[in-house]
């Protein structure tokens, strides 16, 4: 019989960091005597980019639509209604509006709370009633998982005690090389302002005229891409810059990438880092908060540039696209700099915060089995 119930809480099942990592979660708790459950926002149609265990419930509330308050609302009725169904003993919230709607939906249930923040608080364009209301959740919450040492300046020094840094596991990609004699720069994202693919555009028509036959290969999906499109347009690289949408499979961009670009102009701790480092690739990315200068050593395992700075990107990628032996130099650098990350690493650290936070309720459960008193007895060590 599994001994506790944990359910995670994300908006839906696509293509993004937080799902990947949800993926990699379930499929390392899948076999434990936990029993796990997913909650999403989304519809029953809607599509699963990363596969999850077979045995792993999920349970879609079917109310994406909207971002409002009307919306935030109807989310927060329709979520604690789920958790009084089925009350998880821990309730894991993946996303910062998500952190919310979890802390108010679990309210006075016997649940315990995780909050995961997953991006950069400070550049995040939230309505206000959202930036007020946040250390309700964070007050609700038992623990606050960052994924950077410097994402904790975001947070208020009343929940100092809560935070616990956990970073995203990456295993060593094998993958096949790319099919145009090393020429090949990708970057990967979802296409809006954070990203700064734009920057990246203007930064490679900089560094393309002195490198013919190199091509710029940029991978998601989002609202920016008309004016991406048009920019690529003006400045004459229609031949050379192609919007690959999202790849068909889940990592499978890696198989045209030489050299990996990260334009970012802020992050919480970018996947597609991680996964072009895991991969061996050479790696240019800017010094944005928050990620990339925790992750890579300048000139070891990859080429830090200034954030939001198109003339130091362009001399970046001059710098790596005009030496194949730094390349590999920075590619072997990458690989072994993730392994930090390797993925027995970094579920033992999701480990200990569960069983810490569990521990308790076990001992409660045990005792309280084991008692003629009808109130609670609660054992300590």
């Amino acid at each position: 019989m599994p001994s506790h119930h944990i359910s995670i809480l994300t908006s839906g099942l696509g293509a993004g960091g937080a799902e990947r990592v949800i993926a990699q979660l379930a499929a390392h708790w899948c076999d434990t005597p936990y029993r796990l459950s997913i909650i999403t926002f989304d519809h029953a149609e809607d599509a699963v980019f990363h596969p999850l265990p077979s045995n792993v419930k999920i349970e879609r509330l079917g109310d994406a639509s909207g971002s409002g308050l009307l919306s935030a609302i109807r989310k927060t009725f329709v979520l604690r209604k789920a958790l009084r169904r089925d009350p998880p003993d821990l309730l894991i919230s993946f996303l910062t509006k998500n952190n919310l709607l979890a802390a108010l939906a679990s309210i006075g249930l016997p649940t315990g709370l995780v909050c995961c923040e997953r991006n950069n608080p400070e550049r995040q364009k939230v309505h206000p009633l959202w930036n007020f209301l946040l250390p309700v959740a964070y007050r609700r919450a038992d623990a606050i998982v960052c994924q950077t040492e410097g994402v904790k300046r975001c947070f208020p020094h009343s929940a100092a005690d809560k935070l616990v840094v956990i970073p995203n596991p990456f295993a060593r990609i094998d993958r096949t090389e790319s099919a145009a004699a090393g020429k090949n720069v990708c970057a990967v994202g979802r296409l809006t302002d954070q990203k700064g693919f734009d920057v990246l555009i203007e930064a490679f028509s900089r560094a393309l005229p002195g490198f013919p036959g190199w091509k710029l290969h940029i991978w998601g999906s989002g609202s920016d891409l008309p004016a991406l499109v048009e920019q690529i347009s003006d400045l004459g690289l229609s031949e050379s810059v192609y919007m690959r949408g999202i790849s068909p499979l889940p990592g499978s961009w890696l198989d045209y990438a030489d050299l990996f670009v990260l334009s970012s102009r802020y992050e919480g701790f970018p996947n597609a880092l991680g996964e072009a480092m895991a991969a061996g690739l050479p790696i240019v990315a800017t010094t944005c908060d928050f990620g990339p200068e925790e992750m890579l050593e300048h000139g070891e395992s990859g080429w830090l540039v200034r954030n939001e700075d198109p003339a130091a990107l362009a001399d970046g990628l001059k710098h790596l696209m005009s030496d194949a032996s730094l390349r590999a130099r920075l590619g072997s650098g990458a690989a072994k700099a993730v392994q930090r990350y390797a993925p027995a690493v970094v579920f033992r650290q999701w480990d200990n915060l569960v069983r810490d936070l569990l521990g308790p309720k076990e001992e409660t459960a045990k005792v309280s089995a084991g008692s003629t008193h009808s109130r609670e007895v609660r054992v300590t060590e």
